[in-house]
């Protein structure tokens, strides 16, 4: 077993991952820290507007985190569409082991479709599981984009607020500026008005002091909004220092929170590669199994074993041999004349014809008695073709049978036992170690 380590998308520590077969690549932390070290360009250095109103660096970050923000959507929708696809093939594999067949089958070859079967549900199983660890790092996912939501939320708060104050305060200053100017402007002339009537000699004492009244007075207002222009300055340029403030928080926040996606959504996409990968790896370890008992398959034995439990009969038929009814010679001596045992079996002959033509549902296997017309009383009766096979010969078992009822007997493949009755509805009375029970005749073969 070999020991590798992945970063957890949850706490973005390493974790130790088992392996038999395949070794993981691993990122470390220790290149995020230096990415990091390398890393010069700041946020703050490089997201200012060309005038003091503007908004546009923080407008560019904002269209950053959006994008980002979509990007991972994006790979929650990879993963959830991985792992429906890896539920379904999980549940089709189950579904395949189950309805695979193979009952059929015996011996060595029996079992390695059987494990095949198994290990498929295994691998269906594993698969499966490996949808419901995707879906956790789904919700991990989902459940990080909306913590940056609602850190990011408080920030352009903040920002919103402030930038609508410092626009309002500009557009405030430059009227005031507007207006100063006006005012110095109205003051000039009124100054320029005092000095050219004074040099006028037609001008007047009354009007000359007329002009410098309003001349007087042209210099106060203007006085009055270079004051206000002043106060308006220093206020926006109050807001202007909280806005470059808040802008640099702003900025700082905004690019750790893009540092941490790119993280978060790098080591998603490598523990899912991390996970694909062991998941090959067990599913690998499922088939080399079958590939164990595969080896063990012997067609040879497989061959034996269906002998062995399937034989019906060691020895091929004997031929049919010719026996003509009439060449019988066994009551021939005992009632010492061959014309009567003639007369005899001919008169049986015509007592089977009158049974079959008469439609009688007796057959030859029922005992028939003919009665003699002679007085002496020799035969009395004859038993037909009834008979039932008595004797001690020993028989060997070829196949297993277990008794069914209490007059049955159980034999294993292999047992001798000795044939007491030979019953023509094919169940033979035997004889195993002093038990006695009928067996089906065809399970047994003559030694």
């Amino acid at each position: 077993m070999c020991h590798d380590r992945f970063i957890c998308i949850e706490c973005g520590l390493h974790h130790q991952v088992l392996s038999s077969s395949f070794k993981f690549s691993v990122f470390s932390n220790k290149d995020s820290f230096s990415l990091a070290a390398e890393m010069t360009l700041r946020y703050k250095d490089a997201f200012w507007g060309e005038d003091s109103i503007s908004n546009i660096g923080y407008e560019v970050i904002c269209q950053r985190l959006h994008d980002g923000r979509r990007t991972c959507k994006d790979v929650e929708e990879l993963l959830k569409m991985r792992a429906t696809a890896e539920e379904k093939y999980g549940k089709e594999l189950v579904a395949i082991a189950r309805k695979a067949g193979g009952i059929y089958e015996i011996c060595t070859l029996r079992t390695s479709f059987d494990e095949m079967k198994a290990q498929i549900e295994k691998v269906g199983n594993l698969h499966i599981q490996l949808s419901g660890v995707l879906k956790e790092e789904i919700k991990r996912m989902e459940e990080f984009r909306e913590r940056q939501k609602e850190q990011r939320k408080k920030f352009e708060l903040i920002m919103e607020k402030i930038q609508k104050t410092k626009v309002s305060l500009y557009k405030k200053t430059i009227d005031s500026k507007r207006s100063y100017e006006q005012h110095c402007r109205e003051a000039d002339e009124a100054e320029q008005t005092v000095e050219k009537m004074s040099s006028t000699l037609s001008s007047t004492p009354k009007q000359i002091e007329k002009i410098k009244i309003k001349s007087k007075q042209c210099k106060d207002s203007a006085e009055e909004a270079e004051k206000q222009y002043v106060s308006n300055i220093e206020q926006f340029n109050v807001i202007l220092h909280e806005w470059e403030t808040s802008h640099i928080s702003t900025c700082e926040m905004f690019q750790q929170q893009e540092e941490d996606r790119l993280s978060i959504v790098r080591n998603a996409l490598w523990v899912h590669c991390n996970h694909l990968s062991m998941q090959s790896v067990k599913d690998d370890e499922c088939y080399e199994d079958v590939r164990k008992t595969l080896e063990k398959c012997d067609i040879i034995s497989d061959n034996n074993c269906f002998v062995e439990m399937r034989s019906t009969g060691l020895i091929p038929p004997a031929p049919m041999e010719y026996q003509s009814y009439l060449k019988r010679d066994a009551t021939s001596e005992r009632n010492g004349s061959a014309g009567f045992v003639e007369g005899v079996m001919k008169r049986f002959s015509s007592l089977l014809q009158v049974n079959y033509s008469s439609g009688s549902k007796s057959s030859i296997n029922a005992p028939v008695s003919l009665h003699t017309e002679t007085s002496e009383g020799l035969y009395s009766s004859i038993h037909g073709l009834q008979h039932s096979s008595l004797g001690s010969e020993q028989y060997k078992v070829v196949y297993n049978y277990e008794a069914q009822r209490e007059d049955e007997l159980s034999v294993l493949f292999g047992d001798t036992v000795v044939v007491i009755n030979q019953g023509e509805d094919g169940w033979w009375m035997v004889k195993r170690n002093g038990l006695v029970g009928v067996v089906p005749g065809s399970y047994l073969v003559k030694e």
